[in-house]
C-alpha cells in the first residue's frame, strides 16, 4: 500500500509539471480564458446603509470567462459580514432604565448583534491592455446587476431572553433585500503561472431594498421605507484560469 501511494505522488508531480509546461504562453496573444475566482473586499456604507451599519467585509467566489476580444463575463456570489450596528433603539422596548435587557432568570442578558448578508451578481466588462505588453491584462471596467440582502444577526447565548426566541427574533432583525447594481474599475493580470492571476480595484454597489418583515417591534408596525443602500470599497480577486493545453512535442536525436 505504501509503495502505491509513493508511486502515485511521483506520478502526480510529474503529470502536473508536464501539464504546466504544456500551457499556452499568455503573454503571446489574446486568448479565451475561462476559470473561477475567489474575492475579498472591505467596504464602507453610505446612504441608508450608513444609518444602520459600520464598515463590512465581503468574501465570495464565482466563475468567469474572458473572450479573445478581452470582454469579461462573471457570475459571483458574496457573503457580507460586519461587527458594528448603529441602530441604538433596536431593543428600546426590552431595555431597563439602565440600558440593560433582563433575561428570564432575572439576570442581565448577553445579547450580541452583527451585520450579515449576501449578494449575487451577473457582470460584464472589458479588459483594456495598457501598462504592459501582455494583451490579456490591463485596465478593467466591469458593471453588473443582481440581488442583495442584509439583516441584523441577533445572538443570545443560552436563549435566555424569551422575547428573542424563535420567530420573535424576526421582529428585530431588520431583514431587507432587493435588486442591486455594481460597478468596478481596476486592473486585471493574467500570467502563465496559475498562482499569479488576480484582479484588484475599486467597487461601488447600489441596492434598492425594503423591509421583508411584516412587523418591526421597535417601530410598533411595518417598516415601509424604500431604501437606497450604498457600498464602496477596495476589492481583490484571486483567479484560477483553466488554460488550454498545447499539443505535445517530441524531439529525437
Amino acid at each position: 500500500m505504501g509503495k502505491k501511494i509513493y508511486f502515485f505522488i511521483i506520478y502526480f508531480f510529474l503529470f502536473t509539471h508536464c501539464f504546466l509546461k504544456a500551457q499556452d504562453n499568455i503573454s503571446d496573444s489574446r486568448k479565451v480564458i475561462p476559470g473561477f475566482s475567489g474575492h475579498f473586499s472591505w467596504e464602507l456604507p453610505a446612504g441608508d446603509m450608513a444609518k444602520r451599519y459600520g464598515s463590512n467585509g465581503n468574501v465570495g467566489g464565482g466563475f468567469f470567462l474572458k473572450t479573445k476580444t478581452n470582454y469579461f463575463f462573471l457570475a459571483e456570489g458574496s457573503f457580507i459580514f460586519g461587527q458594528k450596528i448603529k441602530y441604538d433603539s433596536l431593543f428600546h422596548l426590552l431595555k431597563t432604565q439602565g440600558d440593560y435587557i433582563i433575561d428570564g432568570d432575572g439576570m442581565y442578558a448577553d445579547v450580541r448583534t452583527y451585520e450579515r448578508g449576501f449578494s449575487f451578481f451577473g457582470k460584464a466588462g472589458k479588459i483594456i491592455p495598457v501598462f504592459n505588453d501582455n494583451p490579456n491584462s490591463g485596465l478593467t471596467i466591469i458593471a453588473g446587476a443582481g440581488f442583495l440582502q442584509h439583516k441584523i444577526r441577533i445572538e443570545n447565548p443560552g436563549n435566555t431572553v424569551p422575547q428573542l426566541k424563535g420567530d420573535y427574533r424576526k421582529g428585530y432583525d431588520k431583514l431587507a433585500n432587493g435588486p442591486a447594481l455594481s460597478e468596478f474599475i481596476g486592473y486585471t493580470h493574467f500570467s502563465d503561472k496559475r498562482l499569479y492571476n488576480f484582479r484588484a480595484g475599486f467597487e461601488f454597489t447600489q441596492a434598492f431594498t425594503q423591509s421583508r418583515r411584516n412587523y418591526d417591534y421597535d417601530l410598533m408596525g411595518k417598516d415601509t421605507q424604500k431604501r437606497l443602500d450604498l457600498f464602496f470599497g477596495i476589492k481583490a480577486s484571486w483567479m484560477f484560469p483553466l488554460y488550454k493545453r498545447k499539443p505535445n512535442e517530441f524531439y529525437y536525436n
